[in-house]
């Protein structure tokens, strides 16, 4: 449990070094540092709107007023974590670990959504607190989702279109728009993820029946042969 800790905190301070600092010609300070793991803790809790500037300078350990040296409002404060200039660096963290399981070569679409499933799951894991906040504020913040769309969603669905349109060809997917099929996919994959990791964290999960199951749903769903009884 220790290690797990200490490895979700070392992401954390990855996150933090890579993507604050980036396109910028001076380090963080150790205040600034601070600021930003308390309010990724706070916002991840709380919400961004639950969410006052003392609560944050009081788990970070600083006086509220260095928060506003810093960042002028507590919407520039998200802003830093997940806002515009952090667009270079948010795609690349998100498709981390991600690129080999969409450029694999797969015998099966089955294959794919395990692969793409279990990946996911672990990603999502280790970086629960980031993502909670981009989950929790993207319907919210245009420029935030305006990002996503652009940096992240737009090239995960041009190679997920892909592996889609070749698998229909093999003739295992039936012909239906590729667009509805990767929404239905999708929908299944991350309500999964959404309700074992936000919804209903503390139920005793066995991940990978779940993962069979959600599979055999989606299989059986659009798959061109009966399923056996």
């Amino acid at each position: 449990m220790k290690e797990e800790v200490s490895t979700e905190q070392n992401i954390e301070e990855q996150w933090i070094e890579e993507l604050l600092t980036l396109g910028k010609d001076e380090k963080l300070t150790p205040k600034q540092i601070s600021i930003l793991q308390a309010a990724i803790e706070v916002f991840s809790e709380k919400g961004y709107s639950a969410t006052s500037t003392s609560e944050i300078s009081q788990k970070a350990g600083v006086a509220e007023g260095t928060i506003f040296r810093y960042y002028k409002t507590k919407n520039d404060l998200l802003l830093a974590i997940v806002g515009p200039t952090m667009s270079r660096m948010l795609a690349p963290f998100v498709l981390r670990n991600f690129n080999g399981v969409l450029d694999m070569p797969y015998d099966s679409f089955e294959e794919f959504l395990r692969a793409f499933m279990i990946n996911r799951l672990d990603f999502a894991r280790k970086n629960f607190k980031i993502l909670k906040i981009l989950i929790q504020e993207i319907p919210f913040q245009p420029t935030v989702r305006a990002q996503f769309v652009e940096n992240i969603l737009s090239k995960i669905l041009e190679r997920v279109i892909d592996i889609v349109e070749h698998f229909k060809e093999k003739g295992e997917i039936i012909e239906v728009p590729t667009p509805t099929l990767i929404r239905f996919t999708l929908s299944s994959v991350v309500g999964y993820l959404m309700n074992r990791l936000l919804l209903q964290p503390d139920k005793d999960w066995n991940d990978e029946e779940e993962i069979n199951l959600t599979i055999a749903f989606i299989m059986h769903g659009i798959s061109k042969t009966t399923p056996p009884i």
